[in-house]
């Protein structure tokens, strides 16, 4: 990270899971490829994640904190880029497009043309998956993936969409199937594996998986 980001830079950064705190002269913008990462910026409690993203002014104290593997696209910028205010945007196709590109002018402009977002309750992604591939043989309507959250099922809808670009139901579709791959390449028997990843029987997981 340059200690005074005279010009645009981004990177994508990996983070091992410990808090820390600090303060730079420049701008920077966050905002999740893999994860999520907490932050504390001038009191407020805010998150980065592949759906919102923030924007750190220059010089603003801010702790933040991300689980071990999380990756994040960060924007170092400087002060004369308008960045100027702790702001949560949206995370837009726009805002996408340019990763791999690598052109900072272009990815700044998409944050500053994407929209703000209000605060809103977070789906902890890495809770969910948790509770979900424990018990893949029971059934999981969107209702009860919503419950879990403690969001309503079409607002959970939405974030997850927005999250991970998959339905409730299609991202529950994918996860049971990649378990029941895992297990069919150990050995087990078709009808034991349909059985513990939701699926009534072998022949319904057999044609799922072709």
């Amino acid at each position: 990270m340059s200690a005074a980001a005279s010009v645009l830079a981004c990177s994508i950064r990996r983070y091992d899971g410990e808090l820390r705190s600090h303060a730079h002269p420049f701008a920077q913008v966050l905002f999740g490829l893999q994860g999520r990462m907490e932050l504390e910026i001038g009191g407020r409690s805010l998150y980065a994640d592949a759906s919102s993203g923030v924007v750190v002014p220059p010089g603003v104290e801010h702790g933040y904190a991300a689980e071990g593997g999380a990756r994040v696209f960060v924007i170092d910028a400087p002060e004369t880029a308008g960045l100027d205010r702790v702001r949560r945007f949206a995370v837009t196709p726009a805002c996408l497009r340019g990763v791999d590109l690598f052109d900072p002018a272009a990815q700044l402009a998409a944050v500053l043309d994407a929209p703000d977002v209000l605060a809103r309750r977070a789906i902890d992604l890495g809770r969910l998956e948790a509770a979900v591939d424990a018990a893949l043989h029971e059934d999981w309507p969107t209702a009860r993936l919503a419950a879990l959250c403690c969001l309503s099922a079409q607002r959970f809808h939405a974030r997850l969409v927005e999250l991970t670009g998959r339905t409730p139901q299609a991202w529950l579709r994918e996860r049971r199937l990649d378990l029941a791959e895992s297990l069919l390449r150990r050995g087990l028997a078709l009808e034991a594996v349909a059985a513990r990843v939701g699926y009534r029987t072998a022949s319904a997981l057999c044609f799922a998986l072709r």
